[in-house]
């Protein structure tokens, strides 16, 4: 969509593509720059339909549970639900060294990390688009995008949410006809150490479908950290009252 926060996607960009599977995942993809997550590198991801990127191992769980994970599976999660490609929507990714994305990332990271300077040598793309819910009676989608980059020292993750429009599929105790309630979706990290880990406030709660309009970067419904040696920046409270600045 024109005007959105999301990065530029889908077939037309060089992405493949994920198979329409209730619960698959993308093939293994050999990362063409190794990614160094929670102090840890890893090689190897992949891209899960139900909103989860790993390392090293796939995740096919279905309802999230909450962080820090005790079984070691380090991975980001934009959105962990029980996505169905089947039902509707596609799971698209890329790992890209083209300049114009390059130059928008490197600017954005920048801009919301001032104190480092940040030009991106690669990026890898995954995008949730217009993804249904299991056991679906609606026709709601959700659209979600989360990109990893490096200038090879620095390693950053930003999560794009566009469009929420459910929590929950039926398997997760969520209503079929509106896709909430149940377990809701969880967003965050989680390190595969079993100590850290990052919540995105609302995770596992009814209040994650508002996640387009919260953030940690003042920009709504993008989410931004570094992830190498974890940080993430303050969360403003939604209402600023900016008549004494």
């Amino acid at each position: 969509p024109t005007g959105s926060l999301l990065y530029p996607y889908g077939p037309q960009q060089g992405d493949e593509t994920n198979p329409k599977l209730d619960d698959g995942t993308s093939e293994a993809i050999t990362l063409s720059i190794p990614f160094t997550f929670y102090g840890k590198t890893y090689q190897t991801a992949f891209v899960n339909n139900n909103g989860v990127i790993s390392f090293d191992e796939p995740v096919r769980q279905y309802t999230p549970d909450p962080f820090p994970l005790a079984d070691g599976r380090p991975f980001v999660t934009p959105f962990w639900a029980d996505v169905n490609n089947v039902e509707g929507g596609d799971i698209f990714y890329r790992q890209s060294t083209d300049p114009a994305l390059l130059g928008d990332i490197s600017q954005h990271i920048t801009q919301y990390f001032p104190e480092s300077p940040f030009t991106a040598t690669w990026a890898f793309v995954a995008t949730w688009d217009h993804v249904a819910y299991w056991g679906s009676k609606s026709d709601k989608g959700n659209t979600f995008q989360a990109v990893l980059t490096t200038d090879s020292k620095k390693f950053y993750i930003i999560l794009n949410y566009w469009d929420i429009q459910w929590t929950t599929g039926a398997a997760s105790d969520g209503d079929a006809e509106t896709g909430l309630g149940g377990t809701p979706a969880h967003a965050g990290f989680n390190s595969g150490d079993d100590t850290n880990f990052y919540n995105i406030p609302g995770s596992q709660t009814d209040a994650i479908i508002n996640i387009t309009t919260t953030s940690n970067i003042k920009v709504p419904g993008r989410w931004v950290f570094r992830v190498d040696d974890f940080q993430a920046p303050d969360v403003d409270p939604p209402q600023l009252d900016n008549c004494w600045l």
